[in-house]
């Protein structure tokens, strides 16, 4: 069930469900709070789950707005502080584990966990339909791709695509064939354009928070991953692993971009055991910065 909140003048939606300690799970771009429909009642048995729609994503409100990490950053900050909530283990898949990231590295009072899964972030390489969607008139084309002629031509080659292998996505074909029919609405289209350019260009990722990684010295970090991920590939997972001091790495060995579907049982067991490891104690981000990187400065694949 949709919960909302008027924020900065903006609806907010949210799920929230169970008791315990606060854990929030942060979805994908273009995406919703209902990827984590599978596993929020198993984490909801021992924890307060929340699960916000990102500002121009789900039932939030898709406004002319800012689109930035930071900006998603603060608006989680902000629907916390209307929840009462003052400290929070954070999940975040795709480019909410970017968001998850900027999250810890703003507000590292506020943050206990850190949990990233097939995130964004951790280097340029990028399915690249999301390298196309910010060129050029993408808008206009993209428009053009969610006409009724044109989804109805999709649907009608879903199968064959399947047979082929997915076109590339494998497993994940439906559920991103799902998002796509989603554009059809044009201030959803619009927030994702603006949210993608916000972090990818015709290069691939634009941003990464390697250069800051030093600083989750203390945080502890899972990481997980699907094998198979066709949009963000797994080296990235490793990447993270030797980037993050103290991390913990688990691949989903048959599991694609979304291990919290191909497997929700293990990825809600894996997420509430790493729920019992200590939270993070107050870091001297001082002393960190003064004495700068001491941990291996991992390649973007660039």
């Amino acid at each position: 069930m949709l919960h909302f909140r008027d924020i900065h003048g903006y609806r907010r939606a949210y799920r929230i469900l169970g008791d315990g300690p606060p854990l929030l799970l942060v979805h994908g771009i273009g995406d919703s709070s209902a990827t984590w429909s599978s596993v929020l009642p198993l984490l909801a048995a021992r924890h307060t789950v929340i699960a916000p729609d990102l500002l121009g994503h789900g039932a939030s409100a898709k406004p002319r707005a800012d689109y930035a990490i930071g900006a998603f950053a603060c608006g989680l900050r902000d629907l916390l502080t209307t929840l009462g909530v003052d400290r929070v283990s954070v999940v975040g898949h795709s480019l909410g584990g970017g968001v998850a990231m900027q999250f810890a590295y703003q507000f590292p009072e506020r943050c206990d966990r850190l949990a990233l899964v097939g995130s964004a972030g951790l280097g340029r390489e990028v399915h690249p339909a999301f390298r196309l969607v910010t060129g050029p008139g993408a808008g206009a084309g993209l428009a053009l791709l969610t006409t009724p002629p044109v989804r109805a031509a999709v649907r009608a080659v879903l199968p064959a695509l399947r047979a082929l292998g997915g076109a590339g996505l494998g497993g994940d074909l439906d559920y991103v064939h799902g998002r796509y029919l989603g554009f059809a609405d044009r201030s959803a289209r619009l927030a994702f354009l603006r949210t993608i350019r916000a972090g990818v260009d015709l290069r691939g990722q634009a941003i990464t928070m390697l250069d800051r990684s030093y600083l989750a010295r203390g945080l502890p970090t899972l990481v997980v991953w699907g094998a198979r991920d066709p949009i963000i590939p797994v080296r990235h997972a490793h990447v993270a692993h030797a980037a993050l001091p103290g991390s913990r790495l688990e691949i989903f060995p048959r599991a694609g971009h979304f291990p919290h579907h191909d497997d929700p049982e293990r990825f809600a067991a894996l997420v509430a055991e790493f729920m019992t490891v200590p939270a993070a104690g107050r870091a001297d981000w001082r002393e960190i910065l003064l004495r700068g990187r001491t941990t291996p400065e991992a390649s973007s694949g660039s």
